[in-house]
This record gives C-alpha cells, structure tokens and sequence, in this order.
C-alpha cells in the first residue's frame, strides 16, 4: 500500500460513515496568535469544535499538510518529522467514543482496509486524576473489541489529555494507538509512549467531553465533540514493515538523490543517516512552507526565522556530506516533483520556490563565512593569552548570533589544537532551548483559538480591512495572514510599496464608514464554485463541491470565512491603524485596534 492508497481508504472508509470529505487548509493558520503554523488536522477546525456550525455538516474527514517546530534540533531520528500529513475525521456533537473506537479499530485490522493484526495492537487511556475519573467507557469499548487488558494501557494527563484551546475551554481524555514492532522492550516499565522505539503510535482519539474552568476545576459538556489524527508517514511505515519513515517511497527519491550527489550511503554510519534524515526532512519542510497558498519567505522573525532554521540546518548537515554548493534547487526539484499531483499548487508555485531557496542558501555560505572572521578572532586573542579551551559560552555566542555550527567550531578548534568547554556550550544550549521550549508550550497552551467579545470584533474587522484595501489600492491586494489577540489586529497583504498617509488616512476611513453603517453581518453556505461565481475573497483552493461559509457585511464585504463574527458592524467602535510597515518581499503589514467610539 502507497500513501496515496491509505489516504483515499481513509476518506472513503469515513464517507462510508456519513463523513464530508473537506479540503485541508494553509500551513499559515488564520486568525490565531497563538501558534506559527498549523500544527494538527483538528487545527483549522477549532471554531466549529467550539460551537460554529460547519457548511460540511457534524460529520468531517479530510487530510492536511502541518508543520510541526517544537524542537527542530531533535529532528533527524527514524520517526520525528517537521512536516507531515495528518489524516483526521470529526464528529461535532454528533457520534462518540463507541462509534469513533469502533472505527478506528475496523479502519486498522479490517483486510478491506490495513489489515493490521489485532495482536499488535497496543492502546492508552487516560488514568484519571483527583478533578476527573479514569476512563472506563473507552477501556470497556477496546476490551469488547478484543483488546485485553495487558495490552491496554492507563496514563496520567501529561500523555492521554487533550487540553483547552485557551485557559479555559472544551477537552478531554483521548485513546492513542500503538504498533508493536516487535522489537525487544527496554525494560520492564516498557510501553506505549516509550522512546525504546519498540511500540509506534500512529493514530489519536480525542474526546471532548469536558470545560475547563476559570478555577481550573472541570463540568461536563453538554455537547461532546471527537477529534482523531492519524500520521501518514508513520502509518504507511508499518504497513510497509519500515524500520523509518524515511524508508518509504515518501522519502526514497528524495534519500537516493541525496546519495547521488553525496556519492555516499545513508546507511554507511549513524552521522551519515542523520545528516542525510535531517536534509531530507528540512528540504521537503521548507518547499512546503515556501510553496504554501500563503507561503512565507525566510526572515528573522515568526515562521520566516523558522523557515530559516530549516533551510540553514539543511545546509549545515549538507557541509557534512560535501553537496555541492545549489543542492537546495535539485532537492526541491525532487519534492515538487514527488508532491505535485497532491498539493498542486507547488507546481504553481515551482520557479519562486526554487529561487528563494537557492537564495537563502547563498545567504547562509555568507554568513559562515562572517563566523570564520569571528571564530579566527577568538582563537588569535586565545593564542596571545596562551589558553587551549574555548569557553562554552563563546562557542553558543557563535551558534546562536553568528549562525555558526558547533560541529564547524570543534572542527577548526581541533585542526589547531584547541578544545571547546562541550559542559558551558550544552548548558548555554539547554537554557536557550528551555526558555525557547516554555514561550512556545505557553503561546500553544494559550488558545489555539480566542472567542473572546474582543477578538471577535477585531475579526470581524479584518474584513472590513481588506476589502478597504482592495477599494483604495487595488483589486490585487490578497490576505497574507492575519494575527489577532484581544488588544490588536495583525493583517498582511499582498502590495509592492509603502503605503502614503493619504492611503492609510483613506483606509481608516471607509472601514469606519461601514461601521457608522451598522451592516447586518451574515452569512450563507454554498459551494466554493458558488462563492467564486459571487465575487467572494478567498483563496479558491478546496474540493469542487465543497460547501464553505460566505459572510456578507451588508453591500460591502462578501468573504469566506469559518471565524467568529458580530451581528453588526455597529458593535466594533472606532477603527485605528496604528502601523503600517513591510512584513516581506511583495507583503505589507498593518497593525490596528479597535477603541470606544
């Protein structure tokens, strides 16, 4: 079986349950300060797991493309990925755990469908805690299904919970599903969850049954939603009987390119495989990010120093196998390619980018060489001072202000004689890495989606925004992003140059024009065909057929959009842009708030 295969059984072995196919969305979610990219399948679809109604209906299933950042440096193992495809199906107050544990279980051992044998089949409840019971109505639902009890395993909230989007907010326990690989436990506490390697997780349940509160204290939902994700790199490794995800033709071009032009093996040695999984996954990361609807380019903020990392830790790693100097093009020549049919709009996208990743990657040799000036100035006031030990803080200054490698740094210090304090750099690295760590469990953990009053009507106003900007600059003004917390709205757009005071004077006004207005805000479902036949802004990339939501605000603003809105515009008060400035090549960015009229 292909990836492709275990994708199309997997809509289709959910559509044969009532499911609508929906079309997955942009790596850059909308509308969420939260998080730089989107991280889950359930992601895009947190306002109607908060309440909003769907145009697809209770039921959904669909594939989308996430990017995962939450610790690149550990990227470069069999398993761990930046990017992935995420297969997933909800039910929005409609069916439960019996029916969602059901049919994951015929969906992995059914010989119409994977196959798998129940045997291998290992599975995690969530344990219970002092605020809420063990949970055993899904122990109970795997048991009936042939699971015994050996195999299934209790765990705390860190492992089997799936927390609020906010502080407070819809969550619940889940069940995870385990492939035994058969390899030997490490030990007698060995189990699913294990980094042993022995047990591989493919697939998650979520059930939210509970609200968080306020005192952080948990009531049950009157409403109960189920929200599921199945890896598809993962999943097709073990059914291949893949000892890597990298063995998979997912990532078989890609790898045999890389020999090519290495003229080395990945299998050769540990450095080797490593520097070869780290490209290959890194590469294929950034053509995706790149290539997205609302792709980002490298910079040094948000998901541009993201994207930035990738590409520069590609080329590190590259160093090590001697590529030659352009291997980013060809490597993403080899994705585009593989991808292409998938995600069309890489082939759109196919010249940009190439382009920008041949730039970055000329930017980067420029900046080691920066580092050599600054590494050579360092051991010359180390000689005049006779001492043999670079200092672990002077190494992590390097790496983490210059961009220069550590392994580049040894390696020179080595050539001369010289040696690195390894303690001072991991102990630089770890307090980095934990404050990095902490900002971004605090930034997810914080809301994968605000409802608040506030940020309502701040998104509610970025529709005013744009179709202000398309009126005072032009029809090709497109959304590029929008970032929203309760004090402020962030919108990008697409526009060549800086906008005068005149424009900005001009926008300020026509939005506050609709305000003073109080446009009834409403909206209809119809099919992206139908949305584009009215002249609605989007980006028209979803399945023929696909229902959407298309808000209208009064005669103004006709957009698709699945976010909270008010009923009227009156109830937004004074609109102020407060910035307008460069956000990238070709994208501008304004930052406005909404003050008492």
């Amino acid at each position: 079986m292909t990836a492709d295969d275990l994708k199309q059984k997997y809509i289709d072995f959910f559509a044969s349950k009532g499911h609508t196919a929906i079309s997955g969305s942009s790596l850059i979610p909308q509308n969420d300060p939260t998080v730089l990219f989107t991280t889950a399948g359930m992601h895009p679809l947190v306002p109607y797991l908060l309440g909003e109604a769907h145009p697809g209906g209770s039921r959904l299933t669909n594939c989308q493309k996430c990017i995962r950042t939450g610790d690149i440096d550990e990227v470069g193992d069999v398993s761990h990925l930046t990017f992935f495809e995420m297969l997933g199906n909800w039910s929005l107050g409609d069916y439960f755990k019996e029916e969602a544990i059901e049919w994951s279980f015929e969906f992995l051992t059914s010989k119409e469908y994977l196959g798998f044998a129940p045997e291998l089949l290992s599975v995690t409840v969530f344990a219970g805690n002092e605020n809420v019971p063990r949970d055993d109505e899904s122990v109970r639902i795997w048991e009936g299904l042939g699971i015994p009890s050996a195999r299934i395993y209790a765990l705390p909230m860190e492992d089997n919970w799936w927390g609020p989007a906010g502080q407070t907010g819809p969550c619940g326990p889940d069940t995870e599903m385990f492939i035994d690989t058969g390899k030997d436990a490490c030990g007698a506490d060995c189990r699913p969850g294990c980094r042993c390697g022995k047990y591989f997780e493919i697939w998650n349940d979520v059930f939210m049954q509970y609200d968080k509160q306020a005192d952080g204290g948990y009531v049950k939902l009157g409403r109960h939603n189920v929200d599921t994700g199945m890896g598809v790199e993962r999943t097709i490794a073990m059914l291949q009987g893949k000892a890597s995800v990298f063995e998979t033709e997912l990532f078989a071009p890609l790898m045999q390119r890389i020999a090519q032009m290495s003229g080395r093996d990945a299998q050769a040695d540990a450095v080797s495989g490593q520097a070869f999984r780290v490209i290959a996954d890194h590469l294929r990361s950034a053509v995706f990010i790149i290539g997205d609807e609302q792709g980002v380019l490298p910079g040094n903020l948000g998901q541009g120093y993201v994207l930035r990392r990738l590409i520069r830790r590609a080329v590190r790693f590259a160093k090590q196998l001697e590529l030659p100097a352009g291997f980013s093009r060809q490597l993403a020549e080899t994705v585009i390619e593989s991808y292409r049919k998938a995600y069309p709009e890489l082939e759109r996208r196919h010249a940009h980018i190439c382009t920008e990743l041949a730039a970055e990657e000329e930017r980067f040799e420029k900046t080691l060489t920066r580092g050599m000036a600054e590494l050579n100035k360092v051991l010359e006031n180390m000689k005049k001072h006779g001492q043999t030990v670079v200092s672990g803080r002077v190494a992590f200054r390097l790496y983490d202000t210059c961009g220069f490698p550590l392994e580049f740094t040894e390696e020179i210090c080595r050539e001369q004689g010289l040696e690195i304090d390894r303690d001072g750099f991991d102990k630089a690295f770890e307090k980095h890495r934990s404050v990095s760590k902490q900002s971004a469990e605090k930034a997810f953990k914080g809301g994968m989606a605000d409802h608040s009053e506030m940020t309502t009507r701040l998104h509610t106003a970025t529709h005013l925004l744009h179709k202000a900007l398309q009126q005072v600059l032009g029809e090709h003004v497109q959304q590029k992003g929008s970032n929203i917390t309760p004090e402020r709205l962030r919108f990008d757009f697409s526009h060549p140059d800086k906008m005068t005071p005149e424009q900005i004077a001009a926008v300020e006004a026509l939005v506050n024009e609709q305000i003073e207005r109080d446009l009834p805000v409403s909206y209809k479902a119809m099919t992206l065909e139908e949305a584009q036949t009215a002249g609605a802004t989007a980006l028209f990339s979803g399945k023929y057929g696909e229902q959407v939501k298309v808000y209208s605000m009064g005669d103004f603003s006709l957009e698709v959009c699945g976010g909270p809105h008010v009923e009227k515009t009156g109830k937004l008060g004074r609109f102020k842009i407060k910035k307008e400035e460069s956000s990238s090549a070709g994208v501008r960015r304004i930052r406005a708030v909404l003050q008492d009229a």
